[in-house]
């Protein structure tokens, strides 16, 4: 039994699956999904094998101190943004010895917080993996609907079936 839905399960086990096959240790920079994300990777028994550790760092202050965010990238793009979710994810993965791949979340879950060009809803991913030559990362932005709740569990969903498409091809 599980307290994630059976989809968020399913999707967790599916990239468990691959992060083991390619041998790859996963690394979590969360900010709106407030741990969720994380506990739904490790509710798939044996996760350990393929998952290292998780950053919630809901302020601003926690983005720079723990993951190097850049205070200017917050000042200029906000919290909620496609280049924040990138710092965020290498951030995290640069603060790590072992971990090969890195996701992360921000964005504005609701009822509050919402304006005109950063409705409620709108969540901001980034997908970062090490190569030989550096680390690529692929941000995304996606809106949902629904409830604070709902919209925390369709980031966290949407981040593991990006996460399993994305590394899987690399």
């Amino acid at each position: 039994m599980t307290e994630y839905s059976e989809q968020e399960f399913e999707a967790a086990s599916r990239l468990g699956e691959i992060l083991k096959n390619k041998g790859w240790l996963l690394v979590t920079a969360e900010s709106c999904t407030g741990g969720l994300l994380a506990g739904a990777i490790t509710s798939v028994s044996g996760s350990s094998e393929w998952y290292d550790r998780g950053f919630v760092t809901y302020t601003n202050e926690s983005k720079i101190e723990l993951l190097d965010v850049n205070e200017q990238a917050l000042q200029k793009f906000g919290a909620v943004s496609e280049q924040v979710a990138i710092e965020m994810a290498e951030g995290a993965l640069t603060r790590t010895i072992t971990a090969t791949c890195a996701m992360s979340t921000t964005g504005i879950a609701g009822p509050t917080g919402g304006t005109e060009g950063k409705p409620v809803g709108m969540v901001c991913f980034a997908l970062a993996y090490r190569k030989k030559d550096g680390i690529v990362t692929l941000p995304f932005t996606r809106h949902f609907s629904g409830d604070r709740a709902q919209v925390r569990q369709q980031s966290v969903l949407f981040a593991l079936t990006a996460a399993s498409r994305i590394f899987e091809e690399n």
